[in-house]
């Protein structure tokens, strides 16, 4: 037996610290937080604050081995993250093993290498309840946000719909920017763009120093340039430099993985975490630029080995964001002589960190910035030419310079050729362009976590689940904005005079960049409209703040709390008492043909248009908006196109074919058949041949991939991934495959893996009633239609074994069923639809 017992929050964590450990020492993992708030009810008492933890039912079983383990153990090591979630995990492992306190020890470390784990040995301390209470403070305080304002939007907006501080402002800024776009008007001006060649025929780029805002102004100064001779006006040489960036912080590493690798937000994080769990990196959530004096001495011998001395410059940098939390490192490599790392996924990110936090260290870059003048005194403005050299690359040996999707895309800088001033040059040509004004662009995920950092709201640990949490929620997402076009001006003067050219440019499109959808954008609305101050930016800030002040040891957690409460809860009670129901409804005018309404709102399954009102004598009639719509922005002649949809085409191969939307988007029916239309098509864009080709494509996309036992096999890609399809049953392709390769043994074996699981799936069956007894992840359970119910103890108070449950008769089923959930072999009554009052009805005037 080992004397002592390290746990720690995940299995890759313990399979790296248990090689550094010796045989008396067993590391163990938690598999994270073993309990929580309980995920039905509140779990608060909300007169005291005092929350109501409970051990999940999958945790039960991990409990009681760590309990057993303990008992065998001298001393116990809580060795969870160094962060208030990590000191929380630690504390509800001591609370909930019972563990005493003269024989626990909790220790922490930044880096997992064998160094750090034995100095941290050596180190050991006492559970920081400061930094527990910090992080109970988050997690009571967003239970109550989103427990009490959630079926406020239930009652007032949409069933099934929630509420939280962090994903609710997360919203608002999506949606606000949203609504700076639509508010932009662009402006045009001509911007003038000039080729002179010098004796020796070499191009040189310039720019002119004014921007035009009238065509007449700029046709008038290619007019006055073609009259006079151009020549160099001056020649200015500026020494500068270039300085690296601080090493990674959490937000810092998920933006330049965005603008470098393409990454997302999660998938950042989700590789981090196992770089730091085996022992590649330090700590990943850390809102520190810090590095440790060993680090700086490592990260010096590295670069003085490799590029010399003259590449070497250590240097410490400070945190600029004073609420940042603990002392953390910055994200770097545990070893600087390590260059890669043997996953190629891992390696990529890996080798971003590595060579930031070495660049960090290095010398400055050092460059001659030129800068031409080119004119004559008879013109009233002059174009001027810039260009750089690189005289030392420094960090740039390492790190480079990328351009932000922010940046300006013209703004390059060139190698020019020499010239002198005075030297005569001539026009190759000068144009003079129009050019919009771009509006705000939209958060990519970097963008929305760097705006989060700026306004102090959230945490390094935040960043990554409330992003995700915003996009599960469908409150935003990444659809494709297709482009559109317009008309520009262009004005050419080369050395056959002045040209005008009309040509169309497209703009305004946009990819992998947050959207409010229109669900989003309602209960945006509403929440900032009756929650105002829970969606303050300054306040949800000072939220953040007071947990820092918590951790410091300077609030009291408890106190913290009911300040916030006192003043939320009756506002709770206010809005659902008081607000109005809000669905986006606009009124968009009249129906020409019936002289009714026309309005668009939320329905039940989503964004629509209707024409008619309930309380009119004949019933409404309703269209869903296509995907690429908007409830906020849809005009009358839009919303009376919708009303095309479905129609009907010509048969095709003797079915008969129409085009529609539904749930799911457009689509092209084909006898029984339902064919998803791609994505970024309107479905009042398809035609009799487009229609055609989607009904071939999916017949190729249908055709049987190979046979088992007779049967054909098909393939596709569904809503949770690629499957087979085989008979009735649809199954899953994992990763390990090659979905495009499938062989014949590949398809054998997941068949016969799925067949494998079916057969096992069911203990007992009752097909007529809906209801069986089945084996799940942790044990058997009831399912009745699509709910879930568990299965009680038997008369010995022990678990019922599969051979008893197979033996149970039906009417018991059914008792235990109804013991869960009385109302559920009640029959359920159809409501009746509700009536509009007629004090609310609206006219096209509202418009």
């Amino acid at each position: 037996m080992s004397k002592n017992l390290v746990i720690v929050e995940s299995p890759a964590k313990a399979k790296t610290i248990q090689k550094y450990l010796g045989k008396d020492f067993e590391v163990k993992s938690s598999f994270g937080h073993i309990r929580d708030l309980p995920k039905k009810g509140m779990g608060i008492d909300l007169a005291t604050f005092t929350p109501d933890y409970e051990v999940s039912a999958d945790k039960k079983k991990l409990v009681t081995e760590l309990k057993a383990a303990v008992k065998k153990a001298e001393t116990v090591w809580l060795a969870s993250d160094e962060d208030r979630e990590g000191e929380a995990i630690a504390w509800h492992l001591a609370q909930e093993l019972k563990l005493k306190e003269d024989n626990t020890r909790r220790i922490v470390f930044h880096e997992i290498t064998k160094n750090a784990i034995l100095k941290a040995i050596e180190n050991p301390r006492k559970i920081d309840q400061n930094l527990v209470n910090a992080q109970q403070a988050r997690r009571i305080l967003d239970r109550i946000v989103g427990f009490e304002m959630s079926p406020v939007l239930w009652k007032k907006v949409k069933t099934g719909l929630s509420a939280g501080r962090v994903q609710s402002v997360a919203v608002r800024l999506v949606v606000e920017r949203e609504h700076e776009i639509r508010d932009f008007k662009a402006k045009s001006t001509f911007k003038v763009d000039g080729v002179f060649l010098n004796s020796q025929k070499q191009e040189i780029a310039a720019k002119l120093k004014k921007d035009f805002a009238q065509e007449s102004e700029a046709e008038n100064f290619l007019s006055q340039a073609q009259t006079v001779d151009f020549t160099v006006l001056n020649v200015e040489k500026k020494p500068g430099s270039r300085t690296a960036s601080a090493p990674f912080t959490t937000s810092t590493l998920q933006q330049e993985a965005s603008n470098r690798l393409g990454y997302g937000v999660t998938a950042t994080m989700r590789v981090a975490q196992r770089l730091y769990e085996e022992g590649f990196i330090t700590y990943m959530r850390t809102d520190s630029v810090n590095l440790s004096q060993e680090a700086i001495e490592n990260a010096k011998n590295q670069i003085i080995s490799e590029f010399g001395e003259q590449y070497s410059k250590p240097r410490n940098y400070n945190t600029k964001s004073a609420s940042a939390q603990e002392a953390h490192e910055a994200i770097r490599p545990t070893d600087f002589g390590l260059k890669n790392v043997p996953d190629v996924q891992l390696n990529k990110l890996y080798q971003l960190i590595y060579k930031r936090t070495l660049a960090s260290q290095m010398a400055n870059a050092k460059i001659e910035k030129t800068v031409i003048e080119i004119g004559n005194a008879k013109l009233p403005h002059h174009f001027e030419a810039q260009g750089e050299v690189i005289v030392f690359d420094g960090f740039l040996k390492v790190y480079g310079i990328t351009k932000t999707d922010e940046e300006d895309e013209e703004n390059t800088e060139k190698l020019l050729p020499k010239v002198s001033v005075a030297e005569p040059l001539s026009y190759k040509k000068i144009e003079a362009t129009e050019k919009y004004s771009r509006p705000p662009a939209r958060y990519t995920e970097a963008g929305l976590v760097k705006k989060l950092e700026e306004l102090g709201i959230g945490r390094p640990s935040t960043y990554a689940p409330t992003i995700q949490t915003i996009q599960n929620r469908e409150y935003v997402d990444k659809r494709e904005v297709l482009a559109q076009e317009r008309e520009i001006m262009k004005i050419t003067l080369a050395e056959k005079g002045i040209k005008k050219q009309v040509l169309t440019e497209k703009f305004g499109a946009d990819k992998n960049k947050f959207l409010p959808t229109d669900i989003g954008e309602v209960v945006n609305d509403f929440l900032t409209q009756n929650f105002s101050e829970i969606l303050d930016y300054g306040f949800t800030a000072k939220v953040e703040q007071d947990f820092d002040e918590i951790a410091n040891g300077a609030e009291k957690w408890k106190d913290v709390l009911q300040g916030f409460y006192k003043d939320f809860h009756p506002k709770i009670a206010d809005v659902e008492e008081n607000a109005d129901r809000a669905n986006g409804e606009r009124i968009l005018g009249t129906d020409p043909k019936t002289g009714r309404n026309v309005l668009t709102r939320i329905g039940r399954f989503g964004p629509m248009v209707q024409i008619g009102e309930q309380d009119d004598e004949e019933s409404p009639i309703f269209a869903s908006l296509m995907p690429s719509q908007n409830i906020a922005t849809i005009t009358l002649e839009e919303a009376l196109e919708l009303f095309k949809v479905p129609f009907d085409l010509q048969d095709f191969e003797g079915k008969p074919v129409s085009v529609g939307v539904g749930r799911f988007g457009p689509y092209v029916k084909w006898g029984d058949a339902f064919i998803s239309i791609p994505r970024g098509e309107e479905a009042l864009s398809v035609t009799q041949e487009r229609a055609e080709e989607i009904i071939k494509e999916k017949q190729i996309a249908d055709a049987p991939i190979a046979t088992y036992k007779g049967d054909d096999v098909t393939k596709g890609t569904g809503r949770f991934g690629p499957f087979i399809k085989y008979k009735s049953l649809f199954i899953n392709v994992p990763k390990r495959y090659d979905f495009d390769n499938l062989s014949q043994s590949d398809i054998e074996e997941l068949i016969e893996a799925k067949l494998h699981k079916e057969a096992n799936r069911y203990i007992k069956q009752w097909e007529d009633e809906k209801i069986s007894i089945e084996n799940g992840r942790w044990g058997p359970f009831i399912k009745f239609g699509k709910a879930m119910f568990k299965i009680p103890k038997n008369k010995k108070e022990e678990k019922f074994t599969a051979e008893e449950l197979a033996e149970v008769s039906l009417d018991e089923v059914k008792k235990w069923i109804t013991a869960q959930d009385k109302n559920a072999f009640k029959e359920k009554t159809k409501k009746a639809p509700a009536k509009k009052a007629a004090t609310k009805k609206t006219t096209a005037k509202k418009k």
